[in-house]
């Protein structure tokens, strides 16, 4: 993963895009609306429910992650603002697919 942003950081910021330099690993104990999770915004929180952003020149992208029942959904949502945000989709998006399924499926054999 590290890899991985650093390749983006280094391609993107050629377009003007901000580094975000990855995940930090940091363990949140409280969270309130307003606060950055390393480079999402925290737009809500209820008790099964958490919405996050982030937003550039070239695109906004909107996760959600719900709980219930036992189980775990993550939907994402992007909205590509120029020929740039299209183009950097077309890698990234797929990319994502793997990655969050790879997560949940982890998550998965851990509350196991």
């Amino acid at each position: 993963m590290r890899l991985a942003f650093k390749i983006r950081d280094t391609i993107s910021a050629l377009f003007g895009v901000r580094r975000i330099g990855g995940f930090s690993g940091k363990r949140r104990d409280h969270v309130r609306e307003g606060d950055y999770l390393d480079f999402f915004l925290v737009e809500r929180i209820e008790a099964n429910m958490l919405v996050l952003t982030a937003r550039d020149n070239h695109l906004d992208v909107m996760t959600c992650i719900t709980t219930g029942a036992g189980s775990v959904s993550i939907t994402a949502s992007v909205i590509t603002k120029n020929f740039f945000g299209r183009l950097y989709m077309l890698p990234v998006g797929p990319a994502h697919r793997l990655i969050v399924w790879n997560l949940l499926k982890r998550l998965k054999h851990s509350v196991r």
